[in-house]
């Protein structure tokens, strides 16, 4: 069984760093039940999209994973409610995280930016 793979987060818990960019995380407010539907619609929508034969059918497929992200928090409105913006997608240096994306481990940025 392999181990899932320890992104650096945001000291407010709402970004993992991947591929050298913020990704918003999962709405923890979210009870259980919730969170356990939305992440099983998000695979069955991936899982369509693999198995698309048609650009209708990739589309359509597409449309559900978006859907499932914005039922989990992880795109359309913010979940947080301090005003402060959405700055995924960005690079932690690009964003207000910078002095905390400087101040990690050269491990914990290689991790980030997967390159370990």
């Amino acid at each position: 069984m392999s181990r899932r793979k320890d992104y650096p987060e945001t000291p407010d818990g709402r970004y993992f760093v991947s591929k050298g960019r913020l990704w918003r995380k999962t709405d923890p407010r979210l009870d259980d039940s919730t969170r356990r539907a939305a992440v099983k619609a998000l695979m069955l929508a991936r899982r369509a999209v693999f198995q698309a034969k048609t650009e209708d059918e990739t589309r359509a497929a597409r449309e559900r994973v978006h859907e499932a992200k914005c039922r989990l928090g992880e795109r359309g409105p913010v979940w947080w409610d301090d005003g402060a913006p959405d700055e995924g997608g960005r690079h932690p240096m690009n964003s207000s995280y910078d002095g905390w994306w400087a101040g990690l481990s050269d491990e914990a940025r290689a991790e980030g930016e997967g390159r370990s």
